[in-house]
């Protein structure tokens, strides 16, 4: 509050996006579609796309306004861990529990502790749970906040320069109990984090992340300079995968990424997101939708 003018002071810069304005999925192969349903759908309660990627070769699954892609083949382990936002971390842990027989011999596991759960896939992809938190993560109620990505020790700033330079997006340096890492905004409330870890150095095996920017040409371009650009997949998408220090060349940290324009057809498609808690044991009329945001409240 201004004490000479008695009105309220804001802080502009928290409602600033960066170019990064969506991320859309995270994409890694699974060998077994079955498998794949007990885990991410029966256990995790996330909902199957029902309009895209239906069949067998492949199965899209929605978390509020991102996705998982999982296509079929030798399984893939992104580097790193991606974090979820679920509503009721009871009913999922019961939901675990439930599917756990059907996924012994697997390298499925999970442990809770408090409001967050570390959950491992069948196949050893790490996925941490979280429960709505509007400090942390905003008014998500269900979603995709983050994606954690291993990076080498020492890389937090060069790789926070890169999206500053390259990207022209944010990004900022910290430092928590797990150690050091580079945060970088995309949207209304997600980001990548790049946490540095030896374990960087494990081989990269193709997984991929999926961001739209807003300013779709001038990245392009500098990373074309630089010998980054992977793939030019069509007007409206092209991928990169090395992130690297600008002044020497080194590479900071490896994943994939998809970029799509802002023009792409599937930017911002709506998601069918069910209620998991919904069943035909336990039925109510008008609750079969799953809410991805929080309810109305001041502002």
């Amino acid at each position: 509050m201004d004490a000479q003018t008695a009105k309220p002071v804001f802080d502009r810069t928290t409602q600033d996006v960066g170019n990064m304005v969506e991320l859309g999925h995270v994409n890694v192969r699974v060998p077994d579609q079955r498998i794949a349903i007990l885990f991410y759908v029966q256990g995790l309660g996330l909902t199957r796309d029902p309009y895209l990627q239906t069949g067998v070769d492949n199965m899209w699954v929605n978390v509020g306004i991102s996705q998982f892609h999982l296509p079929v083949g030798p399984a893939q382990v992104l580097r790193g861990t991606t974090g979820l936002v679920i509503p009721d971390p009871d009913a999922m842990e019961a939901r675990l529990r439930a599917v756990a027989p059907r996924l012994e011999g697997t390298k499925f596991a999970y442990k809770r502790s408090g409001d967050t759960t570390e959950v491992t896939c069948p196949w050893g992809n790490a996925i941490r749970v979280h429960a709505p938190d509007a400090k942390r993560f905003g008014r998500m109620n269900l979603g995709m906040p983050y994606v954690e990505v291993d990076a080498l020790p020492g890389s937090s700033e060069g790789i926070v320069r890169f999206y500053q330079e390259i990207i022209q997006s944010g990004g900022t340096v910290g430092e928590d109990s797990a150690g050091k890492f580079a945060r970088i905004p995309i949207g209304l409330s997600e980001s990548v984090l790049y946490r540095e870890t030896p374990r960087a150095s494990v081989p990269f095996d193709g997984h991929h992340i999926q961001v739209a920017f807003a300013d779709f040409s001038g990245p392009h371009r500098k990373l074309r300079d630089r010998g980054l650009i992977t793939e030019e997949s069509n007007e409206s998408q092209y991928r990169f995968q090395d992130i690297v220090c600008l002044d020497t060349g080194k590479v900071l940290s490896t994943i994939e990424h998809e970029v799509r324009s802002m023009r792409h057809p599937m930017f911002a498609r709506p998601l069918v997101n069910r209620n998991p808690d919904n069943t035909n044991n336990r039925y109510a009329a008008g609750w079969e939708a799953g809410m991805w945001r929080m309810p109305p409240a001041d502002i």
